[in-house]
């Protein structure tokens, strides 16, 4: 039994929680896949880190999500990078910041418009 793994007496509690009448192939053992689910949870790692004698990671992440969509009747809406784009120019290119200061000199001379100092604007304000 593993740190993460529920004990016979948490096990006693969470099993008549447990809906049975869902469609499809019944799963073999609710008690592993929960485990790798409080694995999850616990651990804070990607589902794909989870140990292989909690059994398929996806199973676990179907039950899962089935769970969490149930409990909120179905208002569940999520949104991560793998499903949202960026917009192409909003995706890393570099932004340049110039600077015209105007000068007026002294005497009759035409005003001339010429670039701020050699120093570029950074975000650090140095």
């Amino acid at each position: 039994m593993g740190s993460y793994d529920l004990t016979d007496f948490e096990w006693s509690v969470f099993e008549p929680l447990i809906p049975m009448d869902r469609r499809g192939p019944k799963p073999h053992d609710n008690r592993q896949i929960l485990n790798g689910m409080f694995y999850i949870l616990r651990a804070g790692s990607p589902w794909r880190d989870m140990p292989e004698h909690y059994g398929s990671y996806t199973t676990v992440y179907i039950r899962f999500m089935d769970a969490i969509v149930k409990a909120h009747d179905g208002k569940v809406q999520m949104i991560d990078s793998s499903i949202v784009r960026v917009h192409q120019h909003a995706s890393g290119v570099k932004k340049r910041v110039e600077f015209v200061v105007s000068v007026e000199a002294e005497g009759a001379s035409p005003p001339r418009s010429t670039r701020a100092s050699t120093r570029k604007a950074s975000r650090c304000g140095c």
